[in-house]
């Protein structure tokens, strides 16, 4: 191996003008869920002519590429998402969506531009590398389960290790930050339906009145949370959601209560669905009403391994110093479906900051998922010299 780790930010920034290209067409036209044709169309082309074996999903519009080096070492896969979210920019950025309630406000645009930047130094650098590099380019990953659908067409079989950056505002630009651990919680929803007789709205006493127990049963949610789980490994369930009635005067035979469980921990995740189930069903009987309780299984808790995560942080201590990284005290509340890849492989997310440079303060920057997201695209740069530094040390980590 030839090339020292503290070259890869100057090859990191060979790449820029393309990776902010592609970045900027991508925010422009962003799609949903499981089927992103133009992008994946955007990847292909951008991948054309790289000397990489490239295949693309039946089921999901998927691009996977695989990068062999010629030297002999494990498969390393490096993992960006595609999709944006369901919803309106309102920026001011020259190549803001152009599409209505679509807007990449995750900035999965950034990390798939990252790694096709990546791979484009990989591909020209090949012989300093070893190994076999995989590149997973992966739709729906918001909510849709995309992972899930690549790992059952073959993404992961002959993987060894498997890393992701994730962007985010709130962190400053350049910096990075993850855990051992969990370090993503997961994410289930709840639907109650609590049922009752409907009648008159003045004679109550005719009737049972489904409002009252589903009004009871909120706080009885939040007492639940606090009286049974462990502080120490908490659980968020949130209502988000009630519906009931249809006119000022009729008591309705039913009223649906909807929300989120986040936790993480597998055994708190489990002590939160009973609970909702269990509480809502004992509200619902008191007010002499039934209630049917299903809860909706989403991304589990994202589990990063020890050892992969001091691998990572030792690349990006020798890529760029040993200042740029710190450890994340707690998991953040967030869901991602890299925990499905992170269920069969070793590997780790970490996060990579991209505070806008007009904020002075990374904290009040606009998050993901906001409608006013931005980010820093020279924090791109870094992103690309990570995926190169961890395809440099590829087969150097003890799982």
């Amino acid at each position: 191996m030839t090339i020292a780790h503290d070259t890869l930010m100057e090859l990191g920034t060979s790449v820029s003008a393309e990776v902010v290209e592609l970045r900027r067409d991508i925010h422009a036209n962003p799609e949903l869920g499981l089927q992103n044709p133009r992008t994946q169309s955007c990847v292909l082309d951008a991948l054309d002519g790289m000397g990489l074996h490239i295949t693309t999903g039946d089921a999901v519009s998927s691009v996977v590429a695989d990068l062999d080096t010629g030297q002999p070492g494990p498969t390393l896969l490096l993992r960006a998402d595609t999709d944006a979210l369901p919803m309106t920019e309102d920026t001011d950025e020259p190549f803001k969506s152009t599409v209505e309630d679509r807007a990449h406000a995750c900035g999965h645009d950034a990390h798939t531009a990252m790694l096709v930047g990546a791979a484009r130094v990989l591909a020209e650098q090949r012989s300093e590398f070893r190994g076999r590099i995989r590149f997973m380019f992966q739709p729906g990953e918001e909510g849709h389960h995309g992972a899930r659908y690549m790992i059952d067409e073959g993404v992961l079989d002959g993987v060894d290790q498997a890393f992701a950056l994730h962007i985010t505002p709130n962190i400053p630009a350049g910096y990075l930050a993850s855990r051992p651990g969990s370090v993503m919680a997961s994410a289930d929803t709840f639907h109650l339906t609590v049922s009752g007789a409907g009648g008159h709205a003045s004679t109550p006493h005719f009737c049972t009145d489904p409002i009252p127990a589903a009004c009871e049963i909120v706080p009885a949610l939040q007492t639940m949370v606090t009286r049974s789980i462990d502080a120490f490994d908490p659980a968020v369930v949130s209502v988000t959601h009630i519906d009931a009635g249809t006119t000022t005067n009729v008591i309705p035979e039913s009223a649906l209560v909807e929300g989120t469980i986040r936790a993480v921990s597998e055994r708190t995740r489990t002590l939160a669905h009973e609970g909702i189930e269990r509480v809502a069903t004992g509200v619902a009987e008191a007010h002499g009403c039934s209630c049917t309780a299903e809860i909706v299984p989403g991304y589990p808790v994202t589990i990063n391994h020890a050892a992969d995560v001091a691998h990572l942080e030792s690349v990006i201590d020798s890529t760029l110093g040993a200042s740029r990284y710190f450890e994340f005290p707690n998991p953040v509340m967030g869901a991602e479906d890299f925990s499905y890849v992170l269920q069969h492989r070793p590997g780790a997310m970490a996060f990579l900051g991209v505070c806008p440079a007009d904020i002075a303060d990374s904290l009040s920057a606009a998050p993901c998922h906001s409608n006013r997201m931005r980010l820093n695209e020279d924090a791109m740069d870094v992103g690309v010299a990570i995926h190169l530094g961890l395809a440099l040390s590829n087969g150097t980590a003890a799982s």
